[in-house]
């Protein structure tokens, strides 16, 4: 056999293990319904509402090679104001079950989400690039995700703003927050909440992109694929 031919033999062979092994990672992606994004707006808590929280899940998973046909959406709940009705975070992601890139389940469903039993960890709560996120320990900490929400995905009533009025300011109201990594100051279930662990707070009053910093965050949304 000839130089070239030989030399043409052995890119064919180096190509074709590239693409057989790059198939199933292909695949996993493909298949992906969950992720945390690797940055927020930055915008603070003004998101542009839920549309505007919607759509950065969206461009971050087109982005990403796994966003249409998918339809995303931001786990963010709204609370009831200006005669409009509360909505829950749980109601807007779909049934599941939900995967991470690598395809690593973290909830079958509903319920099991928003169970103690659910998979979703530092390790598993995976950025749209496959990235884990800094926690409780890193430098900077970025476990604080904002969810508006109570532990088991509903709204919070209208006593306490706890959606930055409602995902549209920057400068007024504070945000539920929810752990990523399941750890915070103490051991309780607080703490431990991917969901619900405590409210945005800081010295510009708790909904800049600067509060956010100051205890552990940065402005991270959880994206799940609705179908």
């Amino acid at each position: 056999m000839s130089l070239v031919a030989k030399s043409v033999s052995a890119c064919v062979a180096v190509l074709s293990c590239a693409v057989l092994a790059s198939a199933p990672a292909s695949a996993q992606t493909a298949n992906t319904t969950f992720f945390l994004t690797g940055n927020g707006i930055g915008n603070g808590g003004n998101l542009g509402g839920l549309a505007g929280a919607d759509n950065h899940c969206q461009t971050l998973a087109q982005g990403a090679g796994f966003g249409a046909p998918k339809v995303w959406r931001a786990y963010l709940s709204i609370q009831a104001a200006d005669g409009q009705p509360a909505v829950n975070a749980r109601d807007r992601i779909g049934r599941g079950p939900w995967q991470n890139i690598k395809g690593v389940v973290i909830a079958k469903d509903i319920a099991d989400l928003h169970s103690g039993g659910n998979n979703l960890t530092k390790q598993t709560a995976l950025s749209e690039k496959g990235e884990v996120i800094n926690g409780r320990g890193d430098t900077p900490n970025r476990h604080d995700v904002l969810t508006g929400s109570q532990p088991d995905g509903t709204a919070f009533g209208p006593e306490a703003d706890r959606t930055c009025r409602n995902w549209t300011s920057s400068t007024q109201g504070a945000a539920m927050l929810g752990h990523s990594d399941r750890i915070g100051l103490r051991d309780d279930d607080a703490s431990k909440s991917w969901n619900s662990s405590h409210p945005s707070r800081g010295p510009d009053g708790g909904c800049s992109q600067n509060d956010f910093k100051t205890t552990g965050g940065d402005g991270l949304l959880y994206c799940f694929a609705v179908n």
